[in-house]
């Protein structure tokens, strides 16, 4: 059988245009031994894994595997390999991570007498996402590939505004979701882990639409710019207020919350500007929500906020949210704050990955709300597993 590390692979694709990796992963598959190899992608709203073709057509892509009820979405939602037996043959089906984000699956077909070596794929699916990674900043192919209809103008902005989905780090889990996926205007999130400590921040923009999107493209690209100077949680309010209200003059606001989580301690720090407070989950239970003094939103010119803390123990999850997630209706009923702790509750039993969890908790929302809603609905969770950060 034919081997090839991840690295070599990587370096003999390095001028390989983008829209033949799946030809190029499909071929070195073959030389290792492989039938045949499919890259799927998740869809932007994570219900389908949608195969990524030679086609780069600028119309919605077509066809796709549902995540839930397959082989290949037990691989996605599981983020492990996934073997299935199939006539004349077998499937290994990869998750396709970039650390804890995740991208799509691998599906590789297999000969029945074929040996079983699962590490081995496992790094060459490693090496695909690599260079599904690396090239994706430079063509349109990989975005045109994950959409199952059109996107608005403001959820193209959100979505470039958006870091990845989730992260891993040995002491931090950090995924969130955002709804409606193809036309998100105001809602954003973003993180950092830098050193000792994770950063957080959710907003949600006044309105909806262009307007919203503008408005939170200005306050996450400020609260990025601060937190970059290495500015505290308590003078980063001020600093993106300032900016805020020098572009939009005091009309418009943006509700925010901004978390520091030094990870030796587990101990958050944290500002609240007219936002939800977080809800916080210890043994898979909600133990309360995290509260304190508020501050007006960015852009009204609140007073200097005062510093929310609590003390998490190794496991502990925070649970941050936008108001169109309580808020969001069926009928004349509010979603509310006791269902949103219930459904986390649910969803936490089945012990998954963050990623998994997120997406499902938002999938339980959007069946119980019926159809597209009315306000942009955000999700971040946030697990801390514990103050030791082993050494390479």
């Amino acid at each position: 059988m034919y081997a090839e590390s991840g690295g070599p692979l990587i370096r003999s694709a390095r001028s390989l245009p983008p829209w033949l990796v799946p030809a190029y992963a499909q071929r070195r598959a073959v030389e290792r031994g492989a039938l045949a190899a499919t890259i799927f992608l998740q869809d932007y709203d994570q219900r389908l894994l949608v195969p990524l073709t030679e086609e780069s057509a600028p119309q919605p892509a077509t066809g796709g595997v549902a995540v839930e009820g397959s082989v290949a979405g037990r691989a996605y939602s599981s983020m492990r390999p996934v073997e299935a037996a199939e006539d004349g043959g077998r499937r290994l089906l990869l998750p396709l991570l970039d650390g804890g984000d995740r991208l799509g699956v691998l599906d590789v077909h297999l000969r029945s007498d074929a040996a079983s070596d699962v590490e081995g794929w496992e790094e060459f699916a490693s090496a695909v996402a690599a260079l599904i990674v690396s090239k994706q900043a430079h063509t349109d192919v990989y975005f045109r590939a994950r959409r199952r209809q059109d996107m608005t103008l403001a959820a193209e902005m959100q979505w470039q505004l958006l870091p990845p989905l989730s992260v891993y780090d040995p002491r931090l889990a950090l995924s969130g979701v955002v709804e409606p996926a193809y036309a998100v205007g105001g809602d954003a999130f973003d993180y950092a882990i830098n050193h000792m400590t994770g950063n957080i921040a959710v907003f949600d923009a006044m309105g909806h639409g262009l307007d919203a999107a503008v408005m939170a493209a200005v306050a996450v690209s400020a609260y990025r710019h601060g937190r970059r100077l290495g500015a505290p949680v308590t003078d980063l309010y001020t600093l993106i207020d300032t900016e805020f209200a020098r572009q939009f003059g005091g009309e418009k606001f943006v509700t925010a919350l901004f978390g520091a989580l030094d990870l030796p301690s587990g101990r958050l720090t944290m500002v609240n500007a007219g936002h939800p407070a977080p809800l916080h989950i210890r043994d898979r239970r909600v133990i309360g929500e995290i509260t304190g003094a508020t501050t007006l939103p960015i852009g009204l010119s609140g007073d200097a906020p005062e510093v929310i803390s609590a003390d998490l123990e190794p496991g502990d999850r925070l649970l941050f949210y936008t108001d169109g997630v309580v808020e969001a209706r069926r009928g004349d009923r509010a979603y509310g704050d006791a269902r949103l702790a219930s459904d986390i509750e649910h969803v936490l039993n089945d012990e998954l990955p963050v990623p998994e969890v997120t997406r499902r908790l938002n999938l339980r929302l959007t069946a119980w709300r019926g159809g597209l809603p009315d306000d942009d609905a955000t999700l971040v969770l946030l697990e801390w597993r514990g103050r030791h950060l082993p050494l390479p």
